[in-house]
């Protein structure tokens, strides 16, 4: 056996073996041609036009293994295995100046010959396409082109000695963008976002901030890849193209809000949700029977630590995220959706009534959170999740592969799942309505929508018309629509809970920063991922605090972040699946001050807890001021000051609204923090003593964070505090 991909599995970071690199070289660059083989194969060669190359063996172990892998963590090992392994074999061809046709034969016990390839080096030249819009900013407009079409567009835009550069969507590394490189394609990066400029939520779009505080934006209209690269005077950007050579780029002029605002305006923009959205939520991965989930609830309770959400991860045991694990019910092999009534549940099972769980959360004044994933399970060969891919199949519903076949699924998580196409409404209809009984009948609250970014392929068919390489960054949009129409549909607010997106996203639901190791650096980064969503306007936004996975935090990085994140739009927290072995990596209070040995924990995290539930009403009204203004909720300081140069060494600052400075504590063992107050009078909310704008330095003890609340409005906030 021999197999070639000339795009190979298409990760947007990494090589696999049987590649091409690079897919479209440049006129006179040589490439490397992979191939795979079976054991027996003993010689390969490549018939390169009238040229024979020898390929020799290489081991294929992933390059960048520690990069996919992020760390520890119970996806690294699947991560840093993708694409490694054995029976790569690699070549180096001549440079590429014109059109060459290309074979493999492999020699051993038995000889094979592929399919003929070609490759195209491509050039680029002043003309091949359309700039639509750009005004005067755009520059120097190019047009990669080969034998085969035009590719991708050019082009730069004039910056100036003082701008900085906001935006592209959630980013992790920095709050301004300028001097670095990056690109805006759907990816989970899986931990250590921060350090290799990964994003589950890109977007083309930015704002300029000059010094004069008028600025402007700009947004390159379209769903396929872009990067981006800034010099001390230009930032380039690169778009690929389709079928039609054209770039539609808009240009926002104004401050940041007009900038905003303009953007939103063409992409949509988030709803008001109702209140409870902004009490506590609370999580593990491995709560995975009612008596858990209750039990940690019970503790909520007990140590009077108010509590506004569950969600529970575990549910369907990953299998057909439809139905509650060790459910008795009659198997519908056409594959349509169960009703409540087909279920019963067994004393002795894992949930054995899981609808008066949820009516007795809700007594409680909790509300109910399930978790999904956007693919379906092939592995099974019979049973009710083989029934539901075989109608997948069947009945038109999966993405498809350029060949008309199934797409199945090239990552790491999930590997080989279907993937519905959720591009159209009647398949978004058919997914959401296996599980509309748990919204009617049961009264689940929302559904955490985790995944969506595991279309990778860009010739991939999608039923609205489509490829790969302009359908894929849409995928996490539809399947949060879809979820959040169910919702609608049965009379609930549309409740999603997201990590992945792209341009639109604005409109659906809630945000979280994804997964993320306990450590101070991922604090940092977490902290300049929500103010970038909020630039580019995310509203409803929160993370993991102190992280999900690996070892149970410290006291203090735990503290520090419940503190933070209680001045966040979402506060929750979440631990990571550890194949429920002991010691237990729960982040309940609780468990973090029994691992810790610190008593401080549970009291302390008590009072972050109190004191959000106070801030509810405030975040409410603030929440409706920003979907109303354009003003982000979690907003970065260059939205109310932009000509002012020193905010900008500040960059973990945040405004809470209208009226509340945020300054959190991010390094260990800190007894003093410096807070930079802007132009205004301000209220130090924990004393209540007025205090004069510019470097403020306070005392920061473990149960305080800098918080400075508009002179103004302290009166009608200070009984929050």
């Amino acid at each position: 056996m021999i197999t070639h991909r000339p795009y190979g599995i298409e990760h947007p970071y990494a090589v696999s073996p049987d590649q091409r690199v690079p897919v479209l070289p440049l006129t006179g660059e040589p490439v490397r041609l992979g191939v795979v083989v079976s054991p027996d194969v003993e010689r390969v060669v490549c018939e390169w036009g009238p040229v024979e190359l020898t390929l020799s063996p290489t081991q294929t172990t992933a390059a960048d293994a520690a990069a996919l892998a992020g760390g520890e963590g119970h996806l690294s090992d699947a991560q840093a295995n993708a694409l490694g392994g054995d029976g790569g074999w690699s070549v180096v061809t001549p440079p590429v100046v014109e059109p060459v046709k290309y074979r493999f034969h492999a020699f051993g016990a038995v000889e094979e010959t592929t399919d003929w390839f070609e490759v195209y080096p491509a050039a680029w030249t002043s003309s091949g396409g359309e700039l639509r819009g750009g005004g005067d900013r755009a520059l120097g407009i190019e047009w990669l082109v080969s034998a085969a079409g035009v590719h991708r567009a050019r082009f730069s835009f004039e910056l100036g000695p003082d701008d900085h550069l906001v935006g592209f969507g959630e980013r992790y590394d920095a709050l301004d963008q300028r001097g670095r490189s990056l690109d805006a394609v759907v990816f989970e990066q899986y931990k250590s976002q921060g350090v290799h400029g990964r994003t589950y939520l890109p977007m083309p779009f930015a704002h300029v901030v000059d010094a004069s505080g008028n600025g402007w934006g700009f947004h390159v209209r379209t769903s396929r890849r872009t990067w981006y690269s800034s010099t001390a005077d230009t930032l380039t950007i690169e778009v690929a193209l389709g079928d039609e050579p054209v770039v539609d780029l808009a240009i926002y002029e104004g401050g940041p809000t007009a900038v905003l605002k303009a953007f939103l305006d063409e992409v949509g923009r988030a709803e008001e949700l109702p209140s409870w959205v902004f009490r506590l939520w609370a999580s593990g991965n491995e709560w995975n029977t009612q008596e858990l989930v209750m039990a940690r609830m019970d503790a909520h309770r007990d140590l009077e630590i108010p509590v506004g959400a569950v969600v529970i991860e575990a549910w369907s045991d990953e299998e057909g995220i439809t139905i509650w694990r060790d459910a008795q019910y009659q198997l519908n092999a056409d594959g349509r959706a169960h009703q409540a009534a087909d279920f019963s549940y067994p004393a002795d099972g894992a949930w054995p009534t899981p609808q008066a769980m949820i009516e007795e959360l809700h007594a409680r004044g909790i509300k109910v959170i399930l978790w999904q994933i956007p693919l379906q399970k092939t592995e099974y060969t019979e049973g009710q999740v083989a029934a539901d891919a075989d109608a997948m199949v069947r009945d038109g519903h999966a993405v498809l592969e350029a060949d008309g076949t199934a797409y199945h699924n090239r990552g790491w998580w999930f590997p080989q799942a279907l993937m519905p196409d959720l591009s159209v409404q009647r398949t978004r209809d058919w997914w959401t309505e296996k599980r509309r009984y748990l919204v009617e009948d049961f009264g689940v609250d929302g559904f955490k929508t985790d995944g969506g970014e595991h279309a990778w392929g860009h010739d991939l068919v999608y039923a609205d018309g489509k490829r790969g390489d302009e359908g894929n960054n849409l995928f996490p949009v539809h399947y949060a629509r879809a979820f959040g129409d169910l919702l609608r549909s049965a009379g609930k607010a549309p409740v999603t809970f997201s990590r992945a997106g792209f341009t639109g996203s604005q409109a659906h639901g809630i945000f979280w920063a994804g997964d993320e190791d306990s450590t101070w650096e991922a604090f940092r980064s977490s902290v300049t991922a929500g103010l970038t969503a909020a630039s580019c306007g995310i509203v409803y936004w929160g993370w993991d605090l102190a992280g999900f996975s690996g070892p149970v935090p410290d006291a203090e990085l735990y503290l520090r972040a419940a503190a933070a994140s209680a001045f966040m739009p979402i506060m929750q927290y979440h631990s990571e699946f550890n194949h429920h072995q002991l010691p237990l990596r729960d982040r309940t209070p609780w468990y973090v001050a029994e691992s810790t040995g610190d008593d401080r924990v549970i009291p302390l995290f008590r009072r972050f807890a109190v004191l959000r539930e106070n801030l509810v009403p405030y975040l409410a009204g603030e929440a409706a001021n920003t979907i109303t203004t354009d003003r982000p909720l979690m907003r970065p300081l260059f939205f109310d000051h932009p000509d002012d140069p020193e905010i900008w060494n500040h960059p973990h600052q945040w405004l809470l609204g209208n009226d509340l400075l945020i300054n959190p504590v991010l390094e260990p063992a800190a007894t003093t923090w410096t807070t930079y107050l802007p132009p205004g009078d301000w209220i130090d909310v924990w004393t209540g003593d007025p205090t004069p704008a510019g470097l403020v330095v306070r005392d920061v003890p473990l149960d305080i964070l800098p918080v400075y609340c508009r002179t103004p409005r302290w009166p009608a906030l200070r009984n929050l505090f």
